[in-house]
């Protein structure tokens, strides 16, 4: 259906002219639009609107909260695992400077 709109007859001039009366602001053509549909339409459902509102801030809240609480796990399970395999190579280190080393260092 959508294929054939192109089909019609001076269907992009008609298009262009459409967007230039929405756009002019001698005709005003989007106020009209709006004060006549659009308006109408949102006043009617306000109620609606704004209960979706309401439930749709709180389901993001409560996503964000599940969302952060995730990541500060996955975050703090790859610190630990990060600490665990380096734990042996620092306990190495460690164990390699002897007290001769240690002396050698100048002092401050």
């Amino acid at each position: 259906l959508l294929s054939l709109w192109p089909r019609f007859p001076f269907y992009y001039e008609v298009k262009m002219a459409f967007v230039i009366w929405l756009l002019s602001p001698y005709t005003r053509g989007a106020s009209l639009l709006y004060r006549r549909f659009v308006h109408p339409t949102l006043a009617r459902r306000e109620k609606d609107i704004d209960a979706f509102l309401v439930r749709a801030r709180e389901r993001s809240y409560e996503t964000l909260l599940r969302f952060g609480k995730r990541g500060l796990n996955l975050a703090a399970t790859a610190a630990v695992q990060a600490a665990t395999k380096s734990q042996g190579a620092l306990a190495g280190r460690l164990r390699s400077f002897s007290m001769q080393d240690l002396r050698s260092l100048p002092e401050q």
